[in-house]
C-alpha cells in the first residue's frame, strides 16, 4: 500500500478550494446573524454543498487512480479491502 494519499499532487489545490468552500460557510452563518431573505441563503447552502460534493468526487477519483489501481496490481485482500472501501464511499456519496 502506498505511503501517500492520492490526493498528494492536487493537495494544494484541495486546500485553496476548502479554504473558499469554508470562506462561502461563513458567509452564510453572517446572512443567518443578518435575517438575509431565506431563498438567498437557501441559494448560498447549494452553491456550498455543490462545491464540496465537487471536491469529494476529485477526491473519490484520486483514490480509485492511485489507492484502488495500487492495491488491485498488488492483488490479494488488500485488493478487495480497498474495493469495498470506495464501494462504501460511493455509497455515501450517493446517499448524501
Amino acid at each position: 500500500m502506498s505511503a501517500t494519499p492520492g490526493y498528494s499532487d492536487d493537495k494544494g489545490a484541495y486546500q485553496r478550494r476548502l479554504r473558499r468552500i469554508e470562506g462561502q460557510v461563513r458567509g452564510i452563518a453572517r446572512m443567518v446573524d443578518e435575517d438575509a431573505y431565506c431563498i438567498d441563503v437557501l441559494t448560498q447552502v447549494a452553491a456550498a454543498t455543490k462545491a464540496l460534493q465537487a471536491v469529494a468526487l476529485g477526491l473519490l477519483e484520486d483514490h480509485l487512480g492511485h489507492c484502488v489501481r495500487d492495491a488491485l496490481a498488488g492483488g490479494g485482500s488488500d485488493a478487495e479491502a480497498k474495493l469495498r472501501e470506495a464501494h462504501e464511499a460511493i455509497a455515501r456519496l450517493v446517499r448524501s
